[in-house]
């Protein structure tokens, strides 16, 4: 009578990678307009299979069409967070952890590390712009490429130079609205258009600075350095996390702890 609930351990694994699956997603899009869309997804889902239980074939049928093309609907609403799953799940997998033999084998090795003069210049420009309340936004590569963001801008290809990151976010400058891209130790373009989050999460005192850097670094592994022009304070962003930084050597630690992961 109760062989519907029997269940054995290949059915407990499929449940549980289901969950998996959905608690990840649900931690992409929490915060963001499309959480309500998802939630809505679901419901619906689970009408459906409460109706093919029920045998209400012509509800079920019309149901079935709707979620069936729904898929593509889905893809195009959700295609943000698709290209954002797809991004996490190739770092989690390899991308971003290549210490092992067989991703170092495919890969290569993990690539030039950060100096010490760049982390002095690059920490001295912001230490400047701090005490002058000098907005800038600047971000930094690891393994995603930025080339369609740097397309936006205008190429510079210079060694990283306080006195040059300093000019670039001076307020009269022409390179100062837009951000500053630099790979591990140069400078490759200025005035870049980024993408901007549509997170709820990003507490209403930052401003776009702040909002187009939580932007980058949900789509891309990249990380920002923002300094308010209001308040010139300092923001670490990484992985979509704004992270207030109390000081340039808590700034130059996150970066080094950034090329590091």
């Amino acid at each position: 009578m109760l062989d519907f609930l029997s269940l054995h351990f290949i059915d407990i694994i499929d449940i549980l990678l289901v969950a998996l699956l959905v608690f990840y997603v649900y931690r992409l899009i929490r915060g963001t307009a499309a959480m309500s869309i998802f939630i809505a997804i679901i419901l619906l889902y689970f009408i459906w299979l409460l109706v093919r239980a029920l045998k209400m074939e012509l509800l079920n049928a019309i149901m079935g069409q709707v979620l069936g093309v729904g898929v593509i609907a889905i893809i195009i609403i959700f295609q943000q967070e698709i290209r954002r799953f797809l991004l996490h799940l190739g770092q989690n997998v390899g991308s971003k952890r290549r210490n092992n033999f067989i991703t170092r084998t495919l890969f290569g090795s993990k690539g030039e590390a950060v100096t010490t003069r760049t982390l002095d210049e690059l920490t001295q420009a912001v230490s400047r712009m701090v005490s002058s309340k000098t907005g800038a936004l600047i971000v930094m590569t690891h393994l995603s490429s930025l080339d369609a963001i740097i397309e936006t801008g205008d190429r510079i290809d210079s060694n990283v130079n306080r006195r040059l990151i300093e000019n670039i976010f001076f307020k009269n400058s022409p390179l100062h609205d837009g951000a500053l891209i630099m790979n591990t130790n140069r400078l490759i373009a200025a005035r870049c258009t980024l993408p901007m989050s549509d997170s709820q999460n990003i507490p209403a005192h930052y401003g776009m600075r702040h909002r187009a850097a939580v932007g980058v670094t949900e789509q891309t592994d990249a990380t920002a350095i923002v300094v308010s022009e209001e308040t010139g304070g300092i923001s670490f962003v990484k992985e979509g996390v704004l992270k207030s930084v109390g000081s340039i050597a808590e700034l130059r630690l996150a970066i080094e702890d950034s090329y590091k992961s």
